[in-house]
């Protein structure tokens, strides 16, 4: 753990939802571990509000009871995006009957979230994050959020550089743009199908609250569906774009300006070690186009890039709210879970063991198909 490290796992949800907390547990168990005074954290917010059946950033189970986070109607849930700004979020927990905080862990939490509105729903848990970070657990490692609304700006710092590789190099020359999107089909069509998929060109469009998929197209971004969106393919038009949050970057790009480029290591999801050495790939083959060579030599010299970091502590009765009031005591949980065998901390691996992509990829792997001397896998780091 030489390299900084960011952990990437969870979405955008609220510290005290299980999949979120549990995170952060594995996490500060190897920052204490190593002395360290941050806890950087991305969590994607171009994800909708339920991501399955009332589960995800709109959601929060307590005591067994599904909990709307901000109270929103369905015709505010469906297909918006947690980043969308569409009018004003505040902190409800209501249950199917409307009421808010119907039992007594809703309401004790209910009154430690913010009480102001907030633009949009990402910003509403993220400042809520903050506030029970520092409120309810006794760490002396401080809490740095970044989301989509960050790495936009990243990006246009980036774009707004005329020197630049993301201004000259990708942005700046269409062709080897052109030539990334083609190696992500080139994968998605082949036996690594599935890990790396081509969901929009590395921007997604930002229209009422929903994120619009986009296609690269003669110089131009526009819309993949009935929609009129398009901009053009231009540093500076781009640049401007994230500033005015008319567009958003996709996950590729998130790790390219975070991670790749920079050399910082990321701590996630179990399908992120094999998407993330497929993304570190697919830059080598824009570093090569754009003969960009002292960059890719860089990227050849790191040799440890990610790791599984998400759902490692997955414990079969968690409860996030047990979990603080022993972190506040005298006996702390957290040298208990870093003395755990992972397959006990770990649950039932169902991340892994229930993935059909996981399957699929066993499948090649035993024809022959994929290897560790696969030509896409010489990024890996391992």
């Amino acid at each position: 753990m030489t390299a900084p490290v960011l952990q990437t796992g969870p979405h955008c949800l609220l510290l005290t939802e299980p999949d979120s907390f549990y995170t952060h547990m594995f996490s500060l168990i190897g920052l204490n571990n190593h002395r360290r005074q941050w806890h950087i954290t991305y969590h994607a917010s171009t994800v909708s509000f339920a991501e399955r059946a009332k589960k995800g950033p709109g959601w929060l189970w307590l005591e067994g009871e599904p909990l709307n986070l901000f109270g929103l109607p369905r015709s505010r849930m469906d297909s918006f995006c947690v980043c969308g700004s569409t009018g004003s979020y505040r902190f409800a927990l209501t249950n199917a009957r409307g009421e808010s905080a119907p039992n007594s862990s809703a309401a004790h939490l209910l009154g430690e979230l913010p009480t102001d509105e907030f633009a949009s729903a990402a910003d509403a848990i993220r400042a809520a994050n903050q506030l029970l970070w520092r409120r309810k657990l006794p760490s002396s490692i401080k809490l740095l959020q970044l989301d989509d609304f960050d790495i936009a700006d990243l990006i246009a710092d980036h774009l707004e550089d005329a020197g630049s590789w993301m201004s000259v190099g990708l942005v700046g020359n269409e062709k080897v743009a052109e030539s990334m999107l083609t190696a992500m089909d080139r994968i998605d069509t082949g036996p690594w199908k599935g890990w790396l998929r081509r969901t929009t060109d590395f921007f997604w469009g930002m229209e009422r609250g929903r994120i619009v998929p986009l296609r690269l197209d003669h110089s131009m971004l526009k819309a993949k569906n009935a929609s009129n969106f398009d901009i053009e393919f231009r540093p500076e038009t781009i640049a401007a774009a994230l500033r005015q949050r008319k567009l958003m970057p996709n996950l590729y790009l998130v790790f390219l300006v975070a991670s790749i480029l920079p050399g910082v290591r990321v701590l996630g999801g179990c399908r992120q070690v094999i998407y993330y050495p497929l993304m570190r790939y697919l830059a080598a083959v824009g570093f090569k186009r754009s003969n960009e060579m002292e960059t890719l030599r860089e990227l050849q010299r790191g040799d440890r890039p990610g790791i599984w970091g998400h759902r490692v502590l997955k414990p079969d009765t968690g409860d996030p709210f047990v979990e603080i009031e022993l972190l506040r005591g005298a006996t702390t949980p957290l040298p208990r879970y870093a003395e755990m065998p992972l397959v006990q901390s770990s649950g039932d691996l169902d991340s892994f063991t229930r993935d059909q992509a996981w399957t699929d990829l066993s499948h090649q792997m035993a024809a022959g198909l994929i290897s560790a001397g696969s030509s896409e896998w010489q990024w890996s780091g391992l």
